[in-house]
């Protein structure tokens, strides 16, 4: 399974040095990973009041390329493993500007109970969801 997710490096969301800064990425990518949960669960954000959600545990970012102001962005996100409480996801941001990759983002997140605050398994429906989709 795969999504598209678009974006525009804006001038204020670089630094000091005119490449898009660090926050950036994350916020991108974090953006991202929403419309991924969402295509690969049936989860949204708004879930998270019904008591279960996604809490991220650890992140791996590679920066391969600069990325400048008015770059256009083009994120993609796949499945890379389902774990009992896990999911690890794999994110890429190709700058479709200057046709090459500038970063890839490994993400782990647990099934997060949102009252109890602790994680839990990842509920069956999802995981038949999740486990349906193609690729």
């Amino acid at each position: 399974m795969s999504l598209s997710v678009r974006a525009v490096a804006h001038p204020w969301q670089c630094d000091v040095m005119g490449h898009l800064t660090t926050r950036f990425y994350m916020a991108m990518f974090d953006d991202a990973s929403y419309h991924f949960l969402f295509e690969a669960f049936g989860w949204s954000g708004a879930d998270a009041a019904g008591g279960l959600g996604f809490a991220d545990v650890r992140h791996e970012i590679d920066y391969e390329a600069e990325v400048g102001a008015g770059d256009l962005l083009e994120i993609t996100g796949r499945l890379e493993k389902l774990g009992g409480k896990s999911v690890t996801c794999v994110y890429e941001m190709h700058n479709l500007t200057r046709k090459e990759r500038a970063a890839r983002l490994t993400s782990v997140a647990v099934c997060f109970d949102t009252r109890a605050r602790k994680a839990v398994p990842i509920p069956d429906e999802w995981r038949a969801k999740a486990s349906a989709q193609p690729g």
